[in-house]
Order: C-alpha cells, then structure tokens, then sequence
C-alpha cells in the first residue's frame, strides 16, 4: 500500500480509481503508459523490413522498469529499443516488434507480452498482424540513407520483384514525407516475372532529424493494395545535444537546480542565444560566444510557487549554418511530504 499512497501524492497525468481491485489497478496503470496498443502491417512484401515502435512514457514519480518482452509467433520478434528498461519521470521508451519477413508468409497475428517489475509487476499486451506476400521481393528488404548532413541529397536504389504475374505493374508510388521522391523503372518483364528498380531520392531540404517513413508502391492490383516499403536514415545537422531531453527532477516551490547542457558540432562554431518562454530558466553562456567544436552551457531552473509538471522548450541559436537545435526541458514542483 506504500506504492499505491506515494503516487497517488504524486504529480500524475494518470489518475487513478481507488475502488478498483489490486490485479485490475496494476495492469491498467502500466497499460496507460503506451500510446497505442494495436497495430496492423498490412500486406508487406516477402525479405522487407517491416518494424512498428511502440512508445509508452513514464508519467510517474517513480522509476518504472521493463523486465521482459515476449512474442506468442515467431512470426514477429520484438525487443526493447536502445535496451532502455528503466524509464525515469517523464521518459520516453519504445517495445519494437518486427515481422519476419523472410521466414513466414501469408496471414499472421501475434501477442506481444510486456512485462514491468518496477514499481512492482504488471504485465501489457499488445497485438500486431499482416500479410506477408510470398511473390513480391524488395531486394533490399528497406532504403537504408545513413546519416546524410542537412542541405545535401541522397538516393538509394531497390530492386522490386514479382513472380507471379506478367502482367503486374507498379502504377504510383506515394510518401506523405514531401522530402521524399521516387521513380520506377521497368528492367524485365517476362513469362510469370516483372523486375522494377525504384530510384528514392531525399531532398536537400529535408530538416534535421530521424527519418522513419515509408513509400507505399501502388500496384496494377489496385489501390487497396500497397506495399510499404520502410524508408529511414539520419538528416544531421552538424550539432549535435547531450542530453536530447533535460529532466531537472523533482524540486520544492522555491528550489534551484543546475544541469549541464552539451552541445557539440563538427566544426567551431559560436552559441549566438538560448531562449526559453519560462523566465524559471536561466543559461549560463559566458563563454559561447567563443568558435568551440563543443560548449558546456550551465542550465538553472528557479522552481515557482506552483506545484505540478513543468514542461519547456529550449531553442538555441548559433552560427552554424541554419541549425536550430531546441530540446525539452522537465520538472515537477511538489511540496515536501
């Protein structure tokens, strides 16, 4: 019952209903931590890479901890993203479940089985199915970019197999990401056989970032069926912040803490402003405007009189290029229990 009195104190985005039984309460506390809990691939091609990451987040005072992941298919495998078991306060992880492309084909659904051992046990379950096509190969299985710095293209070619018809063509491929283009090109086309390659361009104007996407390839079989083909890499801006998010920690109304923000380039560069909407934030950049490869700037965070989540976003301006890195910025101001 200790557990059960220190977050209901807590500061929470989950509230919770004191009638409900032990088995009950624990499970669905666990569960609220994911964003979605079900997700369907679709028709995805044989040898392709098909992932779905999905995220859940600490809202609670306490360290939660995955201590396992399980599938009920071999049909998918799943594994815990970066091996972050343990989330602090408001941190972000991701359970990842892959189809197996290569091994399985035709109709299949599986059980993904998370279990937590921190703050105490509870386990989730989350569901995935698709339909893998054992005529249609994407050699390779995804576009694989790499890290490709800002302001500079990229292009990567995949070959699209099918053996089961002569007649199968590729009428369109789409992306929602409107830095990402494509085109088709027929290469053979015989008894039973159609080879295409797919030339996937990124555009120079893609923002610094993750890229995760896919292009869907629209075939002669009709718009209901469209192949994903994943699509990722690393846009880099040069800089580079460490950490990505800054959680300041649990303070009491009127508390000072200091934290330390590196931010990191590939050339010298200068810190030209760091700017916060909360006056609670202060930075310590005495020596930015000095060309570092690499500037530790001390971040102080004054606690206000109001209690509860504070949640911030910090925008830094420099003189490298036109990169503007910004970065979230936690706490909680509770009183002392």
């Amino acid at each position: 019952m200790q557990a059960l009195r220190y977050f209901t104190r807590a500061v929470l985005t989950v509230v919770f209903v004191a009638s409900v039984g032990q088995t009950g309460w624990s499970q669905e506390w666990a569960r609220k931590m994911f964003a979605v809990h079900q997700h369907e691939f679709g028709t995805v091609a044989r040898g392709s890479k098909a992932e779905f990451c999905f995220e859940l987040t600490n809202p609670y005072l306490e360290d939660v901890r995955i201590a396992n992941v399980r599938s009920s298919c071999g049909c998918t495998s799943v594994y815990i993203k970066d091996d972050k078991r343990q989330l602090k306060t408001y941190e972000r992880g991701a359970i990842v479940a892959r189809v197996n492309t290569g091994s399985y084909l035709g109709r299949y659904g599986a059980t993904i089985t998370v279990t937590f051992d921190r703050p105490y046990f509870a386990e989730v379950q989350l569901q995935v199915s698709s339909y893998i096509r054992s005529d249609v190969v994407f050699e390779p299985g995804s576009v694989q970019f790499g890290t490709v710095q800002q302001g500079q293209p990229a292009e990567q070619k995949v070959t699209v197999t099918c053996y089961s018809s002569s007649n199968w063509r590729i009428r369109e491929l789409r992306s929602a990401n409107p830095h990402l283009t494509a085109e088709a090109v027929e290469l053979a086309r015989g008894p039973g056989q159609v080879r295409y390659q797919l030339t996937v361009k990124l555009s120079p104007h893609a923002p610094a970032g993750y890229l995760n996407d896919h292009l869907m390839v629209c075939t002669s079989e009709g718009q209901a069926v469209q192949i994903p083909l994943a699509v990722e890499g690393l846009v880099s801006s040069g800089l580079s912040l460490s950490p990505s998010t800054l959680f300041l920690g649990m303070v009491q109304p009127g508390q000072t803490v200091t934290k330390q923000l590196v931010i990191k380039g590939t050339k010298p560069f200068r810190i030209l402003a760091i700017k916060c909407d909360d006056p609670s934030f202060r930075f310590d950049t005495t020596s930015a405007g000095t060309p570092k490869l690499l500037h530790i700037i001390p971040v102080t965070f004054v606690a206000g009189g109001q209690t509860g989540k504070v949640h911030k976003t910090i925008r830094i301006e420099t003189d490298f290029g036109d990169a503007k890195p910004e970065l979230s910025a936690y706490a909680v101001v509770a009183q002392p229990q």
